[in-house]
């Protein structure tokens, strides 16, 4: 089992904190926003991979609609609009670095998904993170590189 210290679960935590406050912030005027030195002054957090951050809140924003069509397809009950920030950035993340971007093998990124959402979300968001990212993978199985 992976240390809650490890620099690349820190990494994709500050990553969905950004990505939180930028999407629940918007284009309010006068909001304050973190930059990932003060996110990481605020977690205590001493070390964390910069690379892995920057790929994570970069690929998302930039590939966002794409990985928010796959939401869809996979979580039909749930509209995007309507889904809990948190979870939906969760598997934003999750999706780019596990299945668009193959920055991890996709079980690593949903493991890592589901210990996020127990860290950041609500009491039922892991089971719900799990469950979509595990229809996404099981339709993608044989693209899977494990």
């Amino acid at each position: 089992m992976k240390k809650a210290t490890d620099p690349r679960h820190l990494s994709r935590g500050l990553a969905l904190q950004t990505l939180f406050s930028k999407d629940f912030n918007g284009s309010r005027d006068g909001v304050v926003e973190f930059s990932v030195t003060d996110l990481s002054e605020i977690d205590d957090i001493i070390s964390y991979n910069e690379e892995l951050y920057l790929s994570l809140v970069d690929g998302v924003k930039e590939r966002a609609s794409e990985i928010d069509e796959m939401i869809t397809k996979f979580a039909p009950q749930w509209p995007v609009s309507q889904m809990k920030s948190v979870d939906l950035q969760i598997l934003r993340i999750a999706i780019y670095e596990g299945f668009l971007a193959k920055i991890t093998p996709p079980k690593v990124a949903i493991d890592e998904a589901i210990e996020i959402a127990k860290e950041f979300g609500g009491d039922t968001s892991s089971k719900f993170v799990n469950g979509v990212l595990g229809a996404i993978y099981e339709i993608n199985k044989e693209d899977n590189d494990e």
